[in-house]
C-alpha cells in the first residue's frame, strides 16, 4: 500500500519562506501525477500546485509566483517550495496522487499532513 509522509512545514512569519516535503512508498512513483493541497481551519482541502509525470505544473491562482513545486523521482519524493508566505496560507498541507488535475478522487490514502502557520 502506497503510504504519503509529509514534513517541513512550521511558524514562519509573513513574507518567510518554507520547503515542504513529501515521500511517497512504493516503486511507481514517477508514473503519478502529484498534487500539493492544503486545509485552512474551516474550510474544504484545495489543489494548490499540480505536478504530471512529465513535471507539466499547475497552480492556484492564489499562489502562482510565490509557490513552485517539483519532483525528485530518484528519491520518490515532491516538494513545495513556499515563498513570500502571507497569512493566507496558513494551513495543513497534503500531498497526494489525484486521478486528473482537479479530481477529487485520489489514488492514495490521505497522510497526516504537514501544519504551515503564517504569523503577521
Amino acid at each position: 500500500q502506497v503510504q504519503l509522509v509529509e514534513s517541513g512545514g512550521g511558524l514562519v512569519q509573513a513574507g518567510g519562506s518554507l520547503r515542504l516535503s513529501c515521500v511517497v512508498s512504493g516503486n511507481i512513483f514517477s508514473e503519478y501525477d502529484l498534487g500539493w493541497y492544503r486545509q485552512a481551519p474551516g474550510q474544504p482541502r484545495e489543489l494548490v500546485a499540480h505536478i504530471t509525470r512529465v513535471s507539466t505544473t499547475t497552480y492556484a491562482d492564489s499562489v502562482k509566483g510565490r509557490f513552485t513545486i517539483s519532483r525528485d523521482n530518484a528519491k520518490n519524493t515532491v516538494y513545495l517550495q513556499m515563498n513570500s508566505l502571507n497569512t493566507d496560507d496558513t494551513g495543513v498541507y497534503y500531498c497526494n496522487a489525484p486521478w486528473s488535475l482537479y479530481s477529487t478522487t485520489m489514488l492514495c490514502e490521505w497522510g497526516p499532513g504537514t501544519q504551515v502557520t503564517v504569523s503577521s
